[in-house]
């Protein structure tokens, strides 16, 4: 009895097997007779290139046409477009992930669940299927200690505030960086709006992108990132450059940064084929290794000298609280930095 149970089992799994491979080589036939597809993202410049390369690589005659810039310029862009009837983008990425429950309100998202998020976590997931989480990163301070020495160094959110930095930092700004509209919003919910008017005035060095910082930080600029992409200052670190980050034990800014299909997308199955490739392992691994990105992939192992998300103490974003009061965040970062 138990042999027969087996071997039916075994039977099913050779279906469903076979059924999945014939399924794969359709979308894939599909994407090729496309051609082509166009990816909206704010990652990093370099990471959208080698993971567009990749893909190319595994499935030749399909083009990737990249677009990046910052979070909400992406969503700006798609939105105007939208408005104007123009279908241009077939997928959307970006690192506010209040854009995605805006845009799934809206009917402008395309469902699709990908078979590499099988095992992602809830916060790297829409419930009803309309986008989840590639990557995500922390917004973290930073210091250059060629200038600073480690017992002088800031090591709280608090600790920014002090007059002795005044005119020493830089922050990214939230009107361009999804990755600072949900610094702000954790740290208002930790601390409330008068941290940040007490920390402007300080006198903040204003740059645009969460990269930004990194850079200003490593010149010797300004010495101290009071926020910025993580994985970014990682990097730069790196190639040798003088940054140490700092993980503030109170709590750190945890950042996912959603992809989804647009619904009129004009490549929709190169797109589908797309995700796909983007949410299996090694994909994700890349993102791991080469660029210092976590993810929500299971199997997914990390460089040594990164700090495991398990033992942060960390500050989640809620989507549908970012979409509610992104204006209100930008509205306020202008009024108390003054750009």
């Amino acid at each position: 009895m138990r042999s027969k149970v087996f071997l039916l089992l075994c039977a099913l799994a050779y279906l469903w097997i076979s059924g999945a491979a014939a399924q794969d080589a359709a979308l894939v036939q599909a994407a090729r007779k496309e051609g082509s597809m166009v990816w909206y993202t704010s990652v990093a410049l370099p990471t959208a290139t080698a993971i567009a390369h990749a893909f190319k690589q595994k499935y030749s005659g399909i083009e990737v046409e990249v677009h990046r810039t910052g979070s909400e310029r992406v969503l700006q862009r798609f939105m105007q477009e939208a408005g104007a009837g123009i279908k241009n983008a077939d997928i959307i990425d970006t690192s506010d992930a209040g854009h995605f429950e805006l845009l799934k309100g809206k009917g402008m998202l395309l469902k699709f669940t990908p078979q590499g998020t099988a095992g992602f976590p809830d916060g790297f997931k829409d419930k009803a299927g309309f986008y989840y989480g590639m990557r995500s990163t922390l917004s973290v301070i930073a210091y250059n200690p060629k200038i600073l020495p480690e017992k002088d160094a800031p090591k709280t959110w608090k600790d920014l505030l002090n007059s002795k930095w005044s005119g020493k930092m830089v922050t990214a700004h939230p009107g361009y960086s999804g990755i600072i509209v949900t610094h702000i919003l954790a740290l208002v919910n930790l601390y409330g709006w008068d941290y940040f008017r007490d920390l402007a005035k300080n006198r903040l060095h204003i740059v645009q992108s969460a990269l930004d910082p990194a850079g200003v930080v490593a010149s010797g600029e300004r010495p101290v990132g009071v926020n910025g992409a993580e994985y970014f200052y990682y990097r730069t670190q790196k190639r040798g450059n003088p940054i140490k980050i700092i993980y503030p034990k109170e709590g750190v800014p945890l950042i996912v940064s959603p992809v989804a299909i647009a619904k009129d997308a004009p490549h929709a199955n190169a797109a589908r084929l797309f995700t796909e490739f983007i949410f299996a392992k090694d994909s994700q691994q890349l993102l791991a290794d080469r660029e210092g990105l976590y993810t929500g992939h299971p199997d997914v192992t990390y460089p040594a000298d990164k700090p495991k998300l398990k033992d942060l103490k960390l500050l989640p974003p809620d989507a549908a609280e970012l979409e509610k009061r992104n204006a209100e965040i930008k509205k306020r970062f202008v009024e108390y930095f003054g750009a």
